[in-house]
């Protein structure tokens, strides 16, 4: 396992965070997130694959809220489900937690990724959430672009770093 790149967010937000120029020489790609959104409440973490917002993601997910559990999914969407990050409204100082793999990146056949999230909150409701996905396209990635869906943007130190498996 190889780091390739870390981001870590300053004063005053940033409204996405893209890792560009990915090597096609691994296996599998690994990412970490330790995100805070400047959304009010729980904000989706969504990725782009090769700056392409076509109708190409397809997901289904699970998660959890410490009281019951549900399930949602995507087909033909223009963004990728891939967790939900910590909000404003949430206990202070504290940040969700992602890891996102995506095998096979630079293969020549439809990408796969699975995501694993929860949510810290010192109250009631927590979520951890569980994303699948299949992105239609057989061209290897090269860029990834992660964003907040809800209107919000990340909050200053969300880090993310990118890793390559050999």
């Amino acid at each position: 396992m190889e780091l390739v790149s870390t981001v870590t967010v300053g004063s005053g937000g940033a409204a996405s965070i893209e890792f560009t120029g990915i090597a096609g020489t691994g296996k599998d790609l690994l990412v970490y997130v330790s995100a805070r959104s400047s959304w009010t409440g729980h904000d989706d973490l969504v990725m782009r694959v090769n700056n392409n917002s076509n109708s190409i993601y397809n997901w289904r997910n699970l998660r959890g809220d410490g009281a019951s559990a549900t399930s949602s999914s995507g087909t033909s969407q223009t963004l990728a489900l891939v967790g939900r990050t910590t909000g404003t409204n949430l206990t202070a100082n504290t940040f969700s937690n992602q890891q996102i793999y995506l095998p096979n990146y630079a293969g020549s056949s439809d990408k796969s990724y699975s995501a694993d999230s929860v949510n810290e909150n010192n109250a009631t409701t927590a979520w951890q959430l569980l994303d699948a996905g299949r992105i239609a396209t057989t061209s290897a990635i090269t860029s990834l672009q992660f964003d907040t869906n809800n209107g919000g943007s990340f909050g200053e130190f969300t880090t993310i770093s990118l890793y390559i498996i050999s």
